[in-house]
């Protein structure tokens, strides 16, 4: 396939700024004896945006029309801002109305009831993309003071990867964590144009090496029960058994609660727990 100017325009434009961004800024040591090139190598670039080196380069020499989905991937990766994302749309051939941004999820009534019932049972709602739209005190208490993070920032799945106390509280961290990416790229295949998923999975593809190498793997979940052993520093070791319910009113929410069964220490250890929050509200 030949390529165009518009193409032939974007690959030198992509170049220029692979060229121009430090390997520091995505995390590499800027003093590599086999680098050869100034700033990222195509092979990086490719890997952080989940696509084949071979993929990136064909982008680059003009001869495929890469969809806005990698495009947008692309551009989280070399940092463009969006003076210079809308640019390279245009070079593209892409017409776009701006990103694609649907109004932030609110939980719903009959949800937010329910997780207030719960006073012995951690119990969280998750909306699209895996945002933490509510929790109760108890959940709180088990796994973090979601009220610290940011709104926009109140995400599982990255809470998994970003948040050290996390590979501690989670004796299997790694299925854990292979599970939440599994279930983010359900959630991508539904809506590859969500600019807040494409910057989600572009953030952790930069800051996290495990993320990075599971997303490339495709593997997708769409688990509604399980189980999670728990070393809580209050409550002590806990056997969870965890199961989502899902909102009729809007099928994008879903309470996930965690339960023991009664008469084990990890029974005990909830009761436990439910006592410290509530001394400590």
């Amino acid at each position: 396939m030949t390529s165009n100017p518009s193409r032939s325009e974007l690959g030198a434009f992509l170049k220029d700024r692979r060229r121009a961004l430090s390997p520091r800024a995505i995390g590499l040591p800027d003093s590599d004896s086999s680098r050869q090139v100034n700033g990222l190598r195509r092979e990086e670039v490719a890997l952080l945006a989940a696509i084949s080196t071979d993929y990136y380069a064909r982008i680059e020499q003009g001869r495929v029309q890469a969809s806005i989905s990698v495009l947008n991937r692309i551009a989280r990766v070399l940092h463009l801002d969006n003076d210079q994302r809308e640019y390279m749309h245009e070079l593209a051939g892409k017409k776009t109305n701006g990103p694609h941004r649907e109004p932030p999820q609110r939980v719903q009534p009959q949800l937010r009831r329910l997780l207030h019932g719960l006073v012995n049972t951690p119990a969280i709602v998750l909306g699209r993309r895996l945002d933490i739209l509510a929790w109760n005190p108890l959940a709180s208490a088990l796994i973090t003071d979601f009220a610290k993070i940011p709104e926009k920032k109140r995400n599982y799945v990255r809470l998994i990867f970003t948040d050290p106390v996390m590979r501690t509280l989670y004796d299997d961290w790694q299925h854990i964590a292979r599970t939440a990416v599994a279930q983010l790229r359900m959630e991508a295949t539904r809506d590859s144009k969500d600019m807040r998923l494409c910057n989600l999975v572009g953030e952790l593809n930069i800051k996290d090496v495990d993320f990075r190498r599971w997303w490339v793997d495709h593997q997708i979940s769409v688990s509604t029960i399980g189980t999670k052993l728990l070393h809580h520093p209050i409550a002590g070791d806990m056997t969870l058994h965890w199961d989502t319910v899902t909102c009729p009113a809007d099928p994008d929410q879903q309470l996930v609660t965690l339960t023991a069964e009664p008469g084990t220490p990890s029974h005990d250890g909830l009761r436990i727990l439910a006592s410290w929050a509530a001394d400590a509200s």
